[in-house]
């Protein structure tokens, strides 16, 4: 049986809502905190566990870490960045870890927000960085930024992931998701911390985000519960129409593995604004599921869409479809 995750978020963060949302087929769900810490959203998760007993369901109930992903910092308010202008990055600006601020070089290509935002760096005077706008859009606190040319080394495991896990333990969390997963030691770096924090019995799904985490897939799957392969981010890490092949490439390798793999990211995003999917959209899900997916997830599509129920509807529909193919 294929699992079905929908991403918590202010559309849907309500009991009566998820719990259509349990009926309509949701398995579990995913909690983001690249922007929150999990303590404060402790009445949520029992918010999840109340409208999913009602179903007679036990939820499984994920958190995203933080990780070593590249964010800019937190903004007074957000930003439009308008094509050709420039910005600041750093000292009077754009707020950004020293780590990531000195590694940009003149004529570097930088993507912001999963690359809907991209620019190219003019100057870095060693505080302060200057950058073109090639791709405009508005840019908000917290967001991703990647870094076309350079690898910038991160921690696995954030201060602020070091608390989450140990609030993970105390809540009942059944899963974490680990994000940019660069080699094993990533993923056995977290499973330290789970053991040290009793919670030996929560499951690592290790995300898939970029070239490193492609190159060490092999060993990744190895100390892993379950591999995701996240297009979002890894999206940004290959050219987009490598992209299909890259994710049948990971499938095949945890099938051969018997790992199992989860798909993410656009499944339907079209239904942000809109009842119904795409064509493509429900065949992408059709076709995750004949990959092999052992579960497939939603993200902006519940988490801040209009249409959260009928959302998981067309998903597990798309996926008893797929199943009886």
């Amino acid at each position: 049986m294929v699992k079905i995750y929908g991403t918590l978020g202010p559309a849907c963060n309500d009991e009566k809502l998820l719990k259509e949302m349990f009926k309509a087929g949701m398995h579990g769900v995913r909690l983001n905190l690249s922007h929150s810490m999990l303590e404060d959203n402790e009445s949520l998760i029992y918010i999840v566990k109340s409208a999913a007993r009602q179903c007679g369901i036990t939820p499984e109930i994920l958190v995203d870490l933080q990780g070593p992903e590249l964010r800019i910092g937190t903004l007074d308010s957000d930003i439009d960045l308008l094509e050709d202008s420039e910005f600041i990055l750093g000292k009077g600006g754009i707020p950004l870890d020293g780590k990531i601020l000195c590694e940009l070089k003149k004529d570097m290509e930088i993507l912001l927000d999963d690359g809907k935002i991209k620019a190219h760096i003019l100057a870095n005077n060693g505080d302060r960085v200057t950058a073109r706008v090639d791709r405009g859009g508005t840019l908000r606190s917290r967001k991703s930024i990647a870094v076309k040319e350079v690898e910038i080394r991160m921690d696995a495991l954030t201060g602020s992931d070091i608390v989450n896990i140990k609030e993970a333990v105390r809540l009942g969390i059944t899963g974490i998701m680990q994000p940019f997963v660069r080699g094993k030691e990533d993923v056995l770096t977290l499973r330290d911390v789970l053991q040290r924090e009793g919670g030996a019995s929560i499951e690592i799904f290790a995300k898939i985000e970029n070239r490193r985490g492609i190159d060490k897939l092999d060993e990744i799957i190895e100390v892993s519960d379950e591999v995701i392969i996240a297009r979002g981010d890894l999206g940004n890490a290959v050219p987009l129409w490598e992209l299909p092949g890259v994710q049948k490439r990971i499938a095949e390798k945890c099938r051969l593995s018997n790992r199992r793999f989860m798909v993410v990211t656009q499944m339907l995003s079209s239904m942000e604004k809109n009842p119904v999917p795409t064509r493509a959209e429900v065949s992408d899900i059709f076709n995750a599921v004949l990959d092999g997916a052992a579960s497939v997830m939603v993200t902006g599509e519940t988490a801040i869409g209009n249409y959260p129920v009928e959302v998981i509807s067309y998903m597990k529909k798309t996926v008893a479809s797929a199943e009886n193919f």
